[in-house]
């Protein structure tokens, strides 16, 4: 295969027989990415230029705005072609993502029946197994013969995303029975799939959260998994490849958010600096309005630092800890829910008590180091050293005990844990932290 460079050099010299000799030894994935890093006018020649039968293979990869691009430089006939050969799940993806205009135009150009199904996708909630579910799947009766389940697979399996796993319904589409498609080929051709099928079902239904689906295929490793309506129907699949770009969306979301930022769903490259912005300003200014709390207890502390100055020194040191100490607890707690290791309703007792013992250990060697560091400078002054033993010892207490409760909190009222993640924990834990600090000075040193 030709370096990137080379296939720019043949695009822009026009060389387009020897381009297409070398796109079509590339898989789907990269030739779309080589077309989304085209200038426009470049690729729509490509992708005239691809094959037919990988056309919309290549299409369903690329990125939304050169889709948006293409469908508003090709005839209704080309996109008519387009859409047929789109999985039903690629091309409700793609409609999410694009204006009205084009949404319309896509549905008008599409058969009636297509279009009764894209639309019927369209209409589950967002992220809900339902909208990103697929309609290509086998089905099987439950009185077929393996030779006869054996010939519909044949004769339906070009058209289907997934061929591995079948589904067994009855004549009103109920789900009753699963069977893979190794058993079908290691039984004899006249046992009957009710026989040999599997009848202890996982299933999701289509308003359950897509996270919560994505979780099930990652727990049991599944290809596929089957969704029902709320009549047991089999409506349609969720896929392995579907669930990873869920659990990549997901797990983007949450670090965007652990990181006091609004999610986006834009590459970082096409955001624009005002969307950027916009995503990162809003809590920027929740948390500098906490801020303002932490200061104004320092500025009521102010007499308490005129007399004994040294406390100032460690202020930077013990909110820095105790930030510190929060987030490491909190992480791991919101690390522990996403995977559904933890169930805060049912474990938040189990939870606490770990991380006070936690909490009580590290605090313990945390402070022994510090406490032995202090009485090296500050020897003459011992009870100043407690104060600052005494009150790190506290923070990495309290911060382990916010660090676990504050998302799983969260989780319990509804809310993303993972904004509870570093900034808000830092921020909270820097207002307890001073309020402790000086407390503890005012009672030992006598401010």
């Amino acid at each position: 295969m030709e370096s990137k460079d080379e296939l720019f050099r043949l695009a822009q010299e026009r060389q387009y027989q020897k381009l297409m000799r070398e796109l079509d030894r590339m898989h789907e994935v990269d030739i779309a990415e080589f077309m989304d890093a085209l200038p426009f006018e470049k690729a729509i020649v490509v992708f005239r230029l691809l094959k037919k039968d990988v056309s919309a293979d290549i299409f369903s990869e690329l990125s939304p705005e050169s889709q948006e691009r293409i469908i508003d430089s090709i005839t209704d006939q080309e996109l008519s072609a387009i859409t047929e050969e789109l999985y039903v799940d690629d091309a409700v993806d793609m409609l999410e993502e694009m204006p009205d205009y084009v949404v319309k135009r896509v549905l008008g150009s599409a058969r009636p029946e297509t279009r009764k199904l894209i639309n019927q996708f369209l209409n589950y909630p967002e992220d809900s197994a339902g909208s990103i579910m697929t309609a290509e799947f086998i089905s099987l009766r439950r009185r077929m013969t393996v030779r006869q389940a054996m010939e519909r697979i044949r004769q339906a399996g070009l058209k289907k995303e997934n061929v591995y796993t079948c589904y067994v319904t009855d004549a009103g589409h109920v789900l009753g029975g699963v069977i893979s498609f190794r058993d079908l080929l290691l039984a004899g051709d006249d046992e009957i799939i009710e026989d040999i099928m599997e009848e202890d079902i996982i299933f999701c239904y289509t308003v359950d959260d897509q996270e919560h689906v994505a979780n099930l295929i990652s727990k049991y490793d599944f290809l596929a998994l089957p969704v029902v309506d709320k009549e047991q129907r089999l409506v349609g699949i969720v896929t392995y490849d579907d669930a990873i770009d869920v659990i990549e969306e997901e797990t983007t979301e949450d670090f965007e958010k652990m990181a006091a930022m609004l999610p986006s769903e834009k590459p970082y490259l096409k955001t624009g600096v005002l969307e950027l912005s916009r995503n990162r300003i809003v809590w920027l200014l929740i948390l500098m309005v906490s801020a303002f709390i932490s200061g104004k207890i320092t500025e009521l502390n102010a007499s308490a630092i005129a007399a004994v100055p040294e406390l100032v020194f460690y202020l930077t040191f013990l909110t820095g800890t105790g930030g510190n100490a929060g987030s490491q607890t909190a992480t791991t707690i919101i690390r522990g829910m996403a995977v559904n290791e933890i169930d805060p309703k049912r474990d938040w007792v189990q939870i606490l008590w770990k991380e006070l013992r936690i909490s009580l250990i590290v605090g313990a060697v945390l402070a022994a180091v510090t406490g032995v560091r202090l009485f090296l400078l500050y020897g003459k002054q011992p009870m100043f050293c407690v104060t600052v033993v005494l009150t790190l010892y506290l923070v990495i207490i309290l911060a382990k005990s916010i660090g676990c409760l504050l998302p799983m909190g969260a989780k319990l009222c509804r809310i993303d844990p993972a904004m509870m993640a570093s900034p808000l924990i830092t921020t909270v834990m820097d207002a307890c932290t001073l309020l402790i600090y000086f407390q503890i000075a005012k009672q030992l040193l006598s401010l």
